[in-house]
């Protein structure tokens, strides 16, 4: 059950966040900034490419596939980008009876297509940089001749085979919280009976994203302003101030949309590749953080996917026993929702410039960020947005839509991505308590 008036006090929102995972998203902007003048440093600014690679093959796990996956999205049908996740696991035996045993995913294994070749880069990158599947894919790769890139933290076994296989080593930011993190047994969301398996950071996404970014637009996969990261580290910065904790639940967009997803099973539809994307990663992190089932679909599909929900028991309509049944004691019902992502450009009015904000601009200004749009909105839908509505009103479900405003795909993303974090964030600290 929601506990929602610890939405409206801060100070036991802190209490309850054992992981201070407020505060790592509060911090993703400065991660962004960080990484990319790490990359510089570490010899990006320098890179000048021949040309584009045939194809960028993205290995990894958690988060950092799911920057392959947003890149995916990003670079378009013009650029084969490939996420690598692992295709098998073995355990890793301790280094001595007291040790803790090792995390699950240093036993993970990835696998090169076998097309894989001299015209090809793979970039491989991890938070912990002690998996030895990846360190065995560098190696198979530099056996191959592909171009290497590696993002890992310096003296891991990861950044130290990047050197051995001739790789472009670049540095993977944590977080800025260096303090010591309570026991799991103190209530971390009830992981302390799987030490095997500790939950991500969920701002990692971005340590992971900002330089490989950084790399494509180099290369010239991604079709990217020239100050489309710094505008990045921006829009999470002004996302972190709109939701932060003190701010009240009817004012932040993040604890506002958490509360509506309580008690509810959310399919998360997209429109477009780039909401796909938020929406994959909410799924995600809905299942991370809160604890939450989610579908995640992409519009057309989705509707004939997930038509069955509307008509099973979690439809609006269904109770199929006694109306007039004592209910005091029950739990309530979970019902459906639909939560409808797109990424919609306003036209700026006559005499707008293209950075205005509000009107699909680039720049960093603040705009207030996505946009919850009215059910009776007139604006031009497409078809399978128009059949969205019907489905859910047919039904009795509530559809709520949210719309990106930003003309540039990347920044989009950004603040579709951001609002969702936080929003499953908060909707796992209410749920908890």
């Amino acid at each position: 059950m929601l506990d929602d008036t610890l939405l409206d006090d801060p100070a036991a929102l802190r209490r309850a966040d054992h992981d201070r995972a407020l505060l790592a998203l509060a911090g993703s902007g400065a991660r962004v900034r960080t990484a990319l003048r790490l990359a510089e440093a570490a010899g990006l600014d320098r890179l000048r490419p021949d040309g584009r690679p045939r194809a960028v093959l993205v290995a990894g796990h958690g988060s950092a596939l799911t920057a392959g996956e947003m890149l995916v999205a990003l670079a378009g049908p013009a650029s084969l980008v490939v996420p690598l996740p692992p295709t098998d696991a073995a355990p890793v035996p301790r280094t001595d009876r007291a040790s803790a045993p090792a995390v699950f995913t240093a036993g993970l294994a990835w696998q090169l297509p076998g097309w894989a070749g001299p015209l090809d880069l793979l970039v491989i990158s991890s938070a912990a940089g002690g998996e030895r599947g990846l360190v065995a894919l560098a190696e198979q790769a530099y056996a191959r001749g592909c171009a290497i890139v590696v993002t890992a933290p310096g003296g891991s076994p990861l950044a130290d085979a990047a050197l051995q296989v001739r790789a472009l080593p670049l540095p993977f930011v944590p977080s800025a919280d260096t303090s010591d993190a309570p026991a799991a047994d103190d209530g971390e969301r009830g992981r302390g009976g799987e030490p095997d398996l500790p939950a991500e950071d969920p701002a990692a996404l971005w340590a992971h994203l900002a330089p490989l970014l950084a790399l494509t637009q180099k290369l010239g996969v991604t079709p990217l302003p020239y100050d489309a990261l710094a505008v990045t580290a921006d829009l999470l910065d002004a996302t972190a101030v709109r939701c932060r904790p003190d701010a009240a639940a009817y004012t932040n967009p993040a604890k506002s949309l958490a509360a509506r997803l309580a008690g509810t099973v959310p399919l998360l539809w997209a429109e477009g590749p780039v909401a796909g994307a938020a929406a994959g990663r909410f799924a995600a992190q809905l299942a991370e953080r809160a604890g939450r089932p989610a579908l995640a679909g992409l519009l057309p599909q989705a509707l004939t996917a997930h038509r069955g929900m509307f008509t099973g028991q979690l439809g609006a309509g269904a109770d199929p026993d006694d109306f007039f049944r004592d209910r005091v004691d029950e739990p309530d019902p979970l019902h459906l929702q639909v939560l409808l992502l797109r990424q919609t450009v306003e036209e700026a009015p006559a005499g707008a410039g293209s950075s205005d904000p509000g009107f699909g601009g680039a720049s960093g200004e603040d705009d207030g960020g996505p946009v919850e749009v009215p059910a009776d909105d007139a604006r031009p839908r497409s078809y399978g947005v128009t059949r969205a509505h019907r489905l859910a009103a047919a039904h009795d479900v509530r559809l709520t839509e949210y719309a990106g405003r930003r003309a540039e795909p990347l920044h989009a993303l950004v603040e579709l991505v951001a609002l969702t974090d936080f929003a499953a964030v908060y909707l796992g600290l209410a749920a908890q308590s």
